[in-house]
């Protein structure tokens, strides 16, 4: 059975029930519903495989992890009392502010629409970031089927390891056209400067970005990406409790040494305003639908 099998099942279950659940226990009604998908051997290791890359992921057990908050993200309206998150399939969210976290290829996408439109000089940050730095060999072998793509690969392992057996099982990733990701992550380019990762970074009023693609010191990994998530969170959370007027609450966590570089002065203008308004009148903005 292939992975994307139970994946499609799981779907079916979240569409039924109104109610959340886990996927842990989601996975479990589909083994129960549907006993010929039950897995064994390496397969059954594979599955044990992505369930902890998962939890490793979400920092969190199966069995605590939404089945239903899987939703993409197509709207982000900001207000100077909070931030309106619609879903695609029109749910909303509303909070005091948000952290975006998603791939530069999604952010180039422009598939998530921002009212009001983000600040020219993030835009251009946005546009002036590349990735996927293996550049056309990665898109072309995303265009070729799963299995002349497992066959290139076997190729090129079988040049290094002579004695390589044929690949018994594969799965195929193509990050360039998974609308989670639009690409892989970024890389300096000739003639652009770190300057663009910070502009990237620096929040616009109650929205704070953070991934790989907004570390100066580490662009294009994962701990660029982790510490980056650290920074906006407690941006984020120093911004709140600013507006709220509770400073001598806010103990400092962590400190963050920011490179003096030439940024726009719209940028930093950005990063220092704190609007005095309270949040006490956000439902003004976004009334109960």
């Amino acid at each position: 059975m292939r992975p994307d099998s139970l994946l499609l099942q799981t779907d079916i279950i979240r569409q039924e029930f109104s109610e959340d659940m886990s996927i842990s226990r989601a996975i479990s009604m589909v083994f129960d519903r549907r006993p010929d998908l039950r897995l064994d051997g390496i397969a059954h290791k594979v599955l044990q495989w992505y369930l902890c890359d998962m939890e490793c992921w979400f920092a969190a057990d199966a069995d605590t992890i939404s089945l239903k908050c899987w939703d993409q993200v197509t709207q982000v309206v900001r207000r100077y009392n909070g931030v309106k998150v619609t879903v695609e399939d029109g749910r909303t969210f509303v909070a005091d502010a948000a952290v975006i976290a998603v791939p530069l290829g999604v952010l180039k996408s422009n598939r998530i629409k921002f009212e009001p439109r983000l600040p020219e000089w993030k835009e251009a940050a946005i546009n002036e970031l590349v990735y996927m730095p293996a550049g056309q060999l990665a898109r072309d072998i995303e265009k070729l089927s799963d299995e002349d793509a497992a066959y290139f690969a076997y190729k090129q392992l079988q040049r290094i390891l002579l004695n390589a057996t044929t690949p018994i099982q594969h799965l195929v990733s193509r990050w360039g056209t998974n609308v989670n990701s639009l690409g892989s992550y970024s890389y300096d380019t000739v003639g652009k400067t770190h300057e663009f990762y910070e502009r990237l970074r620096i929040p616009v009023d109650n929205i704070f970005f953070a991934g790989e693609a907004t570390s100066m010191d580490y662009p294009g990994s994962m701990h660029g990406a982790y510490s980056t998530g650290l920074v906006a969170a407690e941006d984020c959370r120093m911004r709140v409790l600013e507006r709220y007027g509770e400073l001598d609450l806010f103990q400092p966590a962590m400190a963050v040494a920011i490179p003096l570089i030439d940024l726009p002065r719209e940028a930093v203008e950005d990063a220092r305003t704190i609007d005095s308004a309270t949040l006490t009148n956000r439902d003004a903005d976004f009334p109960a639908e």
